[in-house]
C-alpha cells in the first residue's frame, strides 16, 4: 500500500512508542489525520512542552516544571519519611493509594551490570545528600521487585546503615519481575504497610 510521506513519518514516529506495532501505528495516524487541526495543534504542543518544560526537581529528582516539585513543596508532606523510587511513574503510582505522606527520591534507574549502569549512573549521591538532614529518620526502599531492583536496594541500604538512619523494603506483595507502575493501589498500600528493616 503506497501512503503519502507525511503519513508514513507519523506511522514510524508512533512506532518508536513502545508497545506501538505496525497496526497500532496505522491506526493512529489516521486518528491523527482525522482529527480537528485546533487538536492536531494541542497535541503536537503538549508533545513539545514535555521536552522543552518538563526538567527534573532539584531535591527528589521527580520530573517538574519548577525547580521543586509540587510533592517537595508541600508543608505538609512528612519530612522524616524518604520513599525511594527507581522512576517517575512510580511516585504516580504510590500517590495513586493516597496512603503514604512522606517525601520521594527517585534514582532515574537500577544498578544493571548486564547493560553498564552502575551506582554513579543513577541518583544515588543525591540521595545521600539529602540524608544529611538531620530529621529524616526513615529510608523505605520501594525498587522494583526484580534482580536489579534488590541489588539497587542492598548497596544503598548499605550505604545508609551506617548513618544511623532506619532502613525498610516494601513488602513483597508486589509479583516478582513486575513493575510498580502496573500495580493496584491496594496491593501497593499492603506492600508499604508491611515493609520491613533490611
Amino acid at each position: 500500500m503506497h501512503l503519502p510521506e507525511p503519513m508514513v513519518r507519523l506511522i514510524e514516529s508512533f512506532m518508536r512508542l513502545p508497545g506501538i506495532g505496525p497496526k497500532t501505528a496505522q491506526r493512529l495516524a489516521f486518528f491523527v489525520f482525522r482529527m480537528d487541526q485546533k487538536d492536531v495543534t494541542q497535541f503536537a504542543k503538549a508533545l513539545e512542552s514535555v521536552k522543552k518544560d518538563i526538567t527534573f526537581c532539584e531535591e527528589c529528582q521527580n520530573i517538574s516544571d519548577t525547580p521543586k516539585c509540587k510533592i517537595c513543596q508541600d508543608p505538609k508532606r512528612d519530612v522524616s519519611v524518604i520513599c525511594v523510587v527507581e522512576q517517575p511513574r512510580d511516585v504516580i503510582a504510590i500517590e495513586r493509594m493516597q496512603e503514604f505522606h512522606g517525601k520521594y527520591h527517585v534514582l532515574q534507574g537500577a544498578i544493571s551490570p548486564m547493560v553498564e549502569i552502575g551506582p554513579d549512573d543513577i541518583k544515588i549521591k543525591e540521595l545521600l545528600h539529602r540524608l544529611a538532614d538531620e530529621r529524616v529518620q526513615e529510608v523505605i526502599l520501594a525498587t522494583d521487585p526484580n534482580i536489579e531492583g534488590e541489588a539497587t536496594a542492598m548497596y544503598i541500604s548499605r550505604l545508609i546503615k551506617p548513618l544511623g538512619i532506619k532502613v525498610t523494603r516494601i513488602a513483597h506483595g508486589l509479583p516478582v519481575g513486575g513493575d510498580l507502575e502496573y500495580a493496584d493501589e491496594v496491593t501497593l498500600a499492603k506492600a508499604i504497610e508491611g515493609r520491613k528493616t533490611l
